[in-house]
Formats: structure tokens, C-alpha cells, sequence
């Protein structure tokens, strides 16, 4: 079965300071997004970056996840060190997702370019650096879309299925309405 943690990197949020709505909005997004079943791992964090590579390190090692999605701390600020801990546990950088992330971001804010967001690969589990806002992550997974739903812009979450297949992990099914995965023919189960 398809497991997925979520991570949610702030010092305010983990010290309760406000509430955390990074993890309800992914949560939310997936059980809309994908069909069939999956678990989840949640994990509330502050801005460490031993804490961030351990975190990572548990739920892929031991949790034994597909997919991470982390939200917050991509930015230049001194505390922003998710990217950094993400690349430190990494065996392989997948550069498409972090272009792909901040080509979304750019059709709604030009402050895109201060984002840092990275995809890796650790084992079989692919984890990916989304933004902080409830509205950015939405945008970031889904695309760009016009008036009427066309996608203008892939969102990187049409990428993740065949990324999650390529890495020997489950074939997922996505709810096309949401989001339509790609996989060239070859790969797409009847």
C-alpha cells in the first residue's frame, strides 16, 4: 500500500505558537487527488536541520515511505533549511521538480524565485519541498489552470505516480478532475 508522510517545517507551528496548515492542506489535497487507499505519517517539526534530516531519514528507513511531501522553510531566510537537510539525505537530486515548482509559483508571485525547493530521491522514496501556504501548495501540485480547468501549466504532482512506479513503489491512480498523471503508454496499467 502506498505510504506518504507529510512534514511540516516551522518553529511557530511545532511550538504551538499557531496552528499548522500545511499538513491539513496536503491531507486534504491527497484524498481528493488520489484513488484508492494510502497512509499517512505526519510529522510537525521546527526549522533544525539535524531535526529535518532525521525526520526524513525515519520515515523513509524506517516508515518505509513512497512519497514525502515537506511544507515551509524553502526560502533565504536563515531558518529556511529544508532544502539543505532534504539534499543531505538524498542519493539522487531530481532538478525537474524544483524548476517545475518555481515555474508554477512564478504565474502567481514574483517572489517565486527566492524559493529553494528540491525533489530527491532516498532509496525507493521520492520527497519533495513544497511551499508554506495552503494556496501555494494547492497550486504547486496542481498546475496552472485557466478559467475553464485547462491545465496551462502541469502541476508536479502529474509527475509523481510513474516517478513512484519507476522507483519499484505502488501504481497510483489519480482522480483526473484534480490532477491527470502522466506515464508514457508502455507504463499505464489496464
Amino acid at each position: 500500500m502506498l505510504k506518504i508522510g507529510l512534514v511540516s517545517v516551522s518553529d511557530r507551528a511545532s511550538s504551538g505558537i499557531y496552528q499548522d496548515k500545511g499538513i491539513p492542506e496536503l491531507s486534504s489535497w491527497l484524498q481528493k487527488a488520489i484513488k484508492g487507499d494510502f497512509i499517512i505519517e505526519t510529522r510537525l517539526i521546527p526549522d533544525e536541520q539535524t531535526i529535518v534530516e532525521e525526520t526524513l531519514i525515519e520515515l523513509v528507513d524506517e516508515h518505509a515511505c513512497h512519497l514525502i511531501l515537506t511544507t515551509g522553510g524553502t526560502g533565504p531566510a536563515k531558518r529556511d533549511i529544508t532544502p539543505d537537510a532534504t539534499m543531505a539525505i538524498a542519493d539522487k537530486v531530481m532538478p525537474g521538480f524544483g524548476e517545475q515548482m518555481r515555474q508554477i509559483s512564478l504565474h502567481f508571485v514574483p517572489t517565486a524565485i527566492l524559493s529553494r525547493q528540491v525533489g530527491v530521491v532516498r532509496k525507493q522514496c521520492l520527497i519533495l519541498n513544497l511551499p508554506g501556504q495552503p494556496k501555494s501548495i494547492k497550486e504547486t501540485l496542481e498546475g496552472v489552470k485557466s478559467d475553464d480547468g485547462k491545465v496551462l501549466v502541469s502541476g508536479i504532482f502529474a509527475s509523481v505516480p510513474y516517478c513512484i512506479q519507476l522507483l519499484e513503489g505502488p501504481y497510483i491512480e489519480t482522480n483526473e478532475s484534480i490532477v491527470n498523471a502522466f506515464r508514457p503508454k508502455s507504463a499505464i496499467k489496464q
